[in-house]
């Protein structure tokens, strides 16, 4: 069941929407199933003689005698609405269970507290199976104003209680950080437009997508234009700083044909301009030119930053767990824009259902995710996917991913855990379509029996406690074909194994020679590196150098320049 609350200042023009046919006729039989006073509020859905007027006139009354006694100023947004609406596959709840509803929602709200005579005059009105809307005007009969902090949340609060007690579907209890969802016109308008997602959900998408990858604040408004976006900032009146946003999707337009804009916190939470601020670098940081000496550098920080986030969630600071968090949603953006195959929409559908589990009540140490926010935005333009290394970073987000889920649920973010598990399904989904013929093909090419036995050795001798399951993982094949690269690549095979396999426990993998296999894949090339000092002590390093980043990100030079939603 989910309520959702908003104000306004028209109560006729509500009314109208309430009691009419809908945008689309899709108003059946509307009527009042509860109010402040069911002989007092004219219902023009049941009484032929009663008027929108009318009824408008006897919920504005308190809100009148105020207007007089302010000397004819009215009160702002003086109107209260919130539509409930249960999940579909709920059974049908008739017009006594609805108004029940009505009644204990209004209370939890502090619009009209039981027992309390001088409460805000209210209705709740049907007009569909699956919902009604409960209109109230917020003056009281002592012409005060209700206390309705935090209704919105005290509403979902109640919505959970009655889900338990009448057997509807329980949904997952949120907090202040969910993004506003879409509202009925939006919906609407987004069907008529042969659209499937609105254009405040495009917005989002495309403004995440983007702040992930910048890094400056400038950049991203830049960013943003070039897409198509209109944005219009807000300027202090005093030092002419943006102090806010807005902006505007391509051809999304009102009635007189303006552009609809949507301030960047209606977009999400983290998408004001002060917290996208808390999450850019420094201008003197962003200035500072970027190179890269090996291409694959970008996927290997990245994956060694997402290790690193792993542990920080086990390690008990929640600021610092919710920044790294913070910081993996803007990684598996640049991942899913980086990526090439078929399982990049996977991955893009997993950066988006990451979204919820991002953030939360837990105020985020950005800070102390600085690593991994800095590999992720170096793998937003990076030029190429470095075929294995690339599905070890995607081994390691599920992994980190899975994490998450456990981190939100231990601290009852219900909401976040169940983004996170959303998330878990799709890169689940991604890595095995982009691994499974990874791993057939290092089987095929796996080194001469001679080697595979000492592969062997070396597995007994470094880690001795696992080495049974190791053996007899199947993905081992592939692992002894991973093992001669390294030791071609100048690593010591039974040393490398001791280091990655005490990185973290094995004893829960399901196939802990795969999960050695990719920690193995990722670790840095030391021939490779040597040669760079060498070229770098000569004097050489300039012409192998590769200026970084390109003009513009991966992210903003694919198919999404054109607006698909």
């Amino acid at each position: 069941m989910v309520p959702d609350v908003s104000t306004g200042s028209d109560t006729r023009g509500l009314i109208v929407y309430l009691f009419g046919p809908g945008r689309r006729d899709e108003h059946t039989d509307a009527h009042i199933v509860a109010a402040w006073d069911m002989v007092g509020a004219p219902d023009p859905g049941r009484d032929p003689a009663a008027t929108y007027t009318q009824l408008a006139k006897r919920l504005d009354h308190h809100v009148d005698l105020r207007t007089r006694e302010l000397g004819g100023k009215k009160p702002t947004k003086h109107v209260w609405h919130c539509p409930v609406r249960t999940a579909p596959g709920d059974r049908y709840l008739t017009d006594a269970e609805w108004a029940e509803v009505a009644r204990r929602i209004v209370h939890a709200a502090g619009i009209a507290p039981e027992g309390d005579e001088k409460a805000c005059r209210w209705i709740a009105v049907r007009h569909a199976d699956d919902h009604i809307h409960i209109m109230a005007t917020t003056t009281r009969a002592d012409g005060r104003r209700p206390r309705t902090h935090h209704d919105g949340q005290r509403a979902q609060a109640e919505c959970r209680k009655i889900e338990a007690e009448f057997g509807l579907r329980r949904l997952k209890s949120g907090d202040i950080t969910a993004p506003r969802t879409p509202t009925g016109a939006e919906r609407a308008k987004a069907e008529r437009q042969g659209q499937t997602v609105t254009a405040r959900q495009w917005l989002r998408e495309q403004a995440y997508a983007v702040a992930a990858a910048v890094r400056t604040e400038a950049d991203y408004f830049t960013v943003l234009q070039s897409l198509g976006i209109k944005v219009k900032t807000r300027l202090g009146p005093e030092t002419g700083d943006v102090i806010g946003y807005s902006l505007a999707a391509p051809g999304d337009t009102n009635a007189a044909g303006e552009p609809v804009w949507y301030g960047g916190s209606k977009l999400a939470p983290d998408l004001s301009i002060n917290r996208l601020r808390e999450r850019l670098p420094d201008q003197e940081m962003a200035d500072r030119p970027r190179y890269v000496a090996d291409p694959t550098d970008p996927w290997r920080h990245t994956s060694t930053a997402i290790h690193t986030a792993r542990t920080v969630l086990d390690a008990g600071d929640d600021a610092a767990a919710q920044g790294h968090l913070a910081a993996f949603g803007d990684a598996l953006y640049n991942i899913a824009s980086a990526t090439t195959g078929p399982h990049r929409a996977e991955l893009q559908a997993a950066a988006m259902a990451f979204n919820r589990a991002r953030r939360s009540a837990i105020r985020a140490d950005h800070q102390a995710a600085t690593a991994l926010r800095k590999a992720a935005k170096e793998l937003a333009y990076a030029s190429s996917e470095p075929g294995g290394l690339a599905i070890a970073l995607l081994f390691a987000t599920v992994h980190l991913t899975r994490a998450a889920a456990k981190w939100h649920e231990q601290r009852g973010h219900e909401q976040q855990a169940a983004a996170a598990e959303e998330a878990l399904h799709h890169l689940r989904a991604g890595y095995q379509q982009a691994a499974t013929p990874v791993l057939a093909d290092l089987a095929r090419r796996a080194p001469r029996a001679a080697a595979a036995r000492r592969f062997e050795q070396d597995v007994r001798a470094a880690l001795p406690n696992h080495a049974d399951r190791i053996l007899a993982d199947p993905t081992w094949t592939a692992l002894t074909t991973t093992l001669a690269h390294a030791e071609t690549a100048g690593h010591n095979p039974r040393r490398l194994l001791a280091e990655v396999g005490t990185q973290r426990e094995l004893d829960s993998a399901e196939h802990p020679a795969e999960v050695l296999n990719w920690r193995i894949t990722a670790q840095p090339n030391r021939r490779m590196q040597a040669a760079r000092m060498r070229s770098a002590t000569s004097g050489t390093s300039a012409m192998s150098a590769t200026p970084h980043p390109p003009a513009t990100p991966v992210a903003m030079r694919s198919e999404e320049r054109s607006r698909h939603r």
